[in-house]
């Protein structure tokens, strides 16, 4: 007796289907687009995963130099006396507290000014 394939087919082609729900026209309406954009989407969702992390970075160097500027203190400075005033902050912290608590990032400037 022949095996016969069409429900595990159906199976495959509903789960890809579920993925592309949203996209655009045959993307996602027929199987082979959609397994082709589905495919692409997860490179591109494996790639940004990692891009985030460096745009974050980013973002955090850009908001502590800024702040440190408004006290005399470029950031390579204010980093180089952050440590060798011995505080362990991470870049996140750091620019969190430049935001939302001006009165804490200009006490660390002043940590930092000897230093640097």
């Amino acid at each position: 007796m022949r095996i016969k394939r069409g429900v595990t087919k159906r199976k495959r082609h509903k789960k890809i289907l579920q993925r592309a729900k949203g996209f655009y026209a045959a993307r996602g309406a027929l199987v082979r687009p959609a397994r082709l954009a589905v495919e692409k989407s997860l490179v591109y969702a494996y790639r940004d995963r990692r891009q985030r992390k460096r745009q974050f970075h980013r973002l955090w160097i850009t908001r502590i130099n800024a702040a440190a500027r408004e006290h005399g203190l470029s950031y390579s400075r204010f980093m180089a006396g952050l440590k060798t005033a011995g505080v362990e902050m991470d870049r996140k912290i750091l620019a969190e507290l430049a935001v939302s608590e001006p009165a804490a990032f200009s006490e660390l400037c002043k940590l930092a000014q000897p230093a640097a």
